[in-house]
């Protein structure tokens, strides 16, 4: 079934990583986690690291072959992959991005993976000029968290997602964390991660309103289930938030909330303890929501 097209911006040219239109520079600046290589690698680990949560929430959803769906912030990789293989054959799949080197990186993602049937457009999740009730799924992950007004992300979703298809997300929730034994450096890294990831109005704990932001926007037969998962050391999700305040670092230098020296010397001693297989690491929970349009 060959890839339904969507006249949206133009995304035509994939090399070319400066020609976003305004709504969409508006969209990169207010997402809190910056715009580098290092965070666009972060992404790529994590779209991996959380396959085993994508597919549990597609199992939940029933998302079929032939079916069509879209994954907004889908980032270098996003759920693309799960998405694609949930709804073949003949189904299709939409990957939405405000940042343009990412929306090259999952349409090279797609092509070296055969996924004939996913298109990637460059877009604000906000308003993403695409047709109502076209999606039997609209999903995000970790995408609400890192904005300022999650709920104009939730109510698009809401709006493309078909009448009895679902809108689903997974989001962190960071008002929960376990690093022990305790470590000082560990209580000051944490403070930072706090400190600057908020700066654009971002909520650190939004996964646990996530049911209350799906009902909000009119969504039926919303539930949610929560992970807390604690990772080995090896495991590249151990060192989360180690690796979070390093996309961040430009930005904490900017506040004046640290300088170069202490962030190296923070992030070396963490990384130390981390190193430490006695060491208990769970970064935060990840919440996952589900709901069905009316």
């Amino acid at each position: 079934m060959p890839v339904m097209s969507y006249d949206t911006t133009d995304t035509t040219d994939t090399t070319d990583t400066t020609s976003t239109d305004v709504t969409s520079c508006g969209a990169t600046e207010v997402y809190a986690l910056g715009d580098d290589t290092e965070e666009t690698a972060r992404l790529r680990r994590q779209s991996e690291e959380l396959r085993p949560e994508a597919l549990a929430l597609l199992s939940r959803v029933g998302l079929r072959p032939g079916q069509a769906a879209i994954d907004l912030g889908c980032g270098p990789a996003g759920t693309l992959g799960p998405l694609a293989g949930a709804v073949s054959p003949g189904g299709r799949v939409v990957g939405l991005d405000a940042n343009a080197a990412h929306v090259a990186a999952a349409r090279q993602y797609a092509a070296d993976r055969g996924l004939a049937n996913v298109e990637v457009l460059a877009g604000d999740a906000r308003h993403t000029g695409l047709p109502a009730d076209t999606f039997d799924l609209a999903h995000s992950r970790t995408l609400l968290v890192t904005i300022p007004e999650p709920a104009e992300v939730v109510a698009e979703m809401a709006r493309v997602a078909r009448p009895g298809g679902w809108v689903a997300s997974q989001e962190a929730d960071g008002g929960f964390a376990l690093c022990h034994p305790p470590l000082p450096a560990w209580d000051r890294l944490w403070s930072l991660f706090h400190a600057s990831f908020g700066r654009t109005g971002a909520d650190l704990r939004l996964g646990r309103r996530l049911p209350e932001l799906f009902r909000a926007a009119g969504l039926d037969e919303v539930e949610a289930t929560v992970h807390a998962s604690s990772y080995p050391v090896g495991h590249s999700r151990r060192t989360v938030i180690p690796d979070l305040v390093r996309s961040l670092r430009p930005v904490i230098l900017e506040l004046g909330l640290s300088d170069e020296r202490e962030l190296a010397d923070v992030d070396a001693a963490v990384r130390l303890h981390l190193a430490d297989p006695r060491t208990l690491m769970m970064p935060h929970l990840l919440v996952t929501a589900w709901g069905r349009k009316r």
